[in-house]
């Protein structure tokens, strides 16, 4: 029993990077994301492929998932094949014209699927139909290492396979999937690899004046995870993708100067979104629903997360630009935040992610009836 289109997925890279086709890379802004991205772009590099460019799309301005604005960029490099990675598996029109441009498709995304999937070449998705894998909360990165497994065959061994483990581990211990079964191998191997990490960047932030004294390298590795949740790009790729991908101690240590100080100036303004949603909170409410134009969009969900930690309460908050809003949701454990949006749909433009970690985009004008229908739609679950 395999997941479904995993074999065939490694078996169409083999024949790009035999034939010396273009592949692209695209991946979301988040750790499972961008290691996701990283181990299969080293996979292809180890089978003897190349990659033509690697792609993350910028939150604030183009939204999360797979993005025209993206597409239209990464139009120069068609035809090519476009592997999609820890995102696009709601991403129905943009796929379309992802394909209008010449791309030919790959999905591989641990996300829910509502209701149907994207017109892709290959998907894979552990909980499409016809998938009998009996193990489907596996992060995207545990996908995409699977999938390396079948692109290198022999060759996945030795310092190749640390390095990636490494990656797998980390990605899956940030995306907060269950500890059990191949995941909990993954996060044993990783923080293993990790202890002597052959990786720079990561050596250089473990030696860190402000990490290397923290307790155990348990300590050491949530402060990474949490570091490296900046989701700022540079030339459309991300913070942490330069830093895992850094080719010399000297250059990890320069950008984790720069991630640290970014780190401290993030939490001041975390507190501050927590301080100002605290404020708006109604006892009586059974959800918490709040947003602002002064949010930061990337700093969202970590708010997000505290506040459902304290309050115990699905929390929505999000950021008002002038025609739209996105957000990011945080239910309680029991609570499907996936399941409650789709009951109010009808006033999103999209949405998509756990059933506890999910975002959403709306028109500002539907926000108070999203809000509405979201409690109305609550209160009668939970009566």
């Amino acid at each position: 029993m395999e997941i479904k289109n995993l074999k065939r997925c490694g078996e169409r890279i083999l024949r790009a990077i035999k034939e010396g086709e273009r592949i692209v890379l695209y991946g979301d802004t988040d750790l499972d994301g961008v290691c996701s991205v990283i181990v299969l772009k080293e996979t292809i590099e180890a089978a003897g492929g190349s990659v033509a460019a690697v792609y993350f799309p910028d939150r604030e301005k183009e939204g999360h998932g797979l993005t025209e604005k993206g597409l239209r960029y990464l139009a120069k490099f068609s035809p090519a094949l476009l592997v999609i990675m820890d995102l696009g598996i709601t991403s129905f029109s943009e796929t379309k014209i992802a394909r209008s441009l010449g791309f030919e498709v790959i999905i591989i995304d641990h996300h829910e699927i509502i209701d149907k999937l994207p017109e892709a070449e290959i998907i894979v998705n552990p909980y499409q139909e016809g998938d009998e894998y009996d193990f489907k909360d596996l992060a995207t990165v545990g996908l995409v290492f699977k999938l390396s497994k079948i692109i290198l065959g022999e060759k996945m061994k030795g310092s190749l396979k640390k390095k990636l483990v490494e990656l797998v581990g980390l990605a899956t211990i940030a995306d907060m999937v269950s500890p059990v079964r191949e995941n909990k191998e993954f996060i044993e191997e990783g923080k293993e690899a990790m202890r002597e990490s052959q990786r720079p960047g990561i050596r250089a932030f473990l030696e860190a004046e402000e990490i290397k004294n923290l307790p155990n390298l348990d300590e050491k590795i949530s402060r990474l995870i949490s570091a490296l949740n900046i989701r700022e790009e540079e030339n459309h790729l991300t913070v942490s993708y330069l830093l895992l991908t850094s080719l010399s101690f000297e250059e990890g240590r320069e950008i984790v100067k720069k991630i640290l100080a970014k780190y401290k100036k993030r939490k001041q303004i975390i507190e501050k979104i927590i301080k100002a949603v605290e404020e708006r909170i109604c006892e009586k409410d059974p959800i918490i629903f709040a947003g602002s134009s002064d949010f930061d969009f990337t700093l969202v969900s970590l708010a997000a997360s505290r506040i459902c930690q304290k309050y115990k309460k699905p929390t929505f908050i999000y950021k008002k630009w002038e025609d739209e809003a996105g957000g990011s949701v945080r239910t309680p454990e029991g609570i499907d935040g996936i399941s409650l949006m789709k009951k109010c749909s009808s006033f999103l433009l999209r949405f998509g992610g756990h059933s506890q970690a999910a975002g959403f985009r709306i028109k500002n004008e539907n926000l108070e009836k999203f809000k509405e229908c979201l409690i109305r739609n609550f209160s009668k679950h939970q009566n």
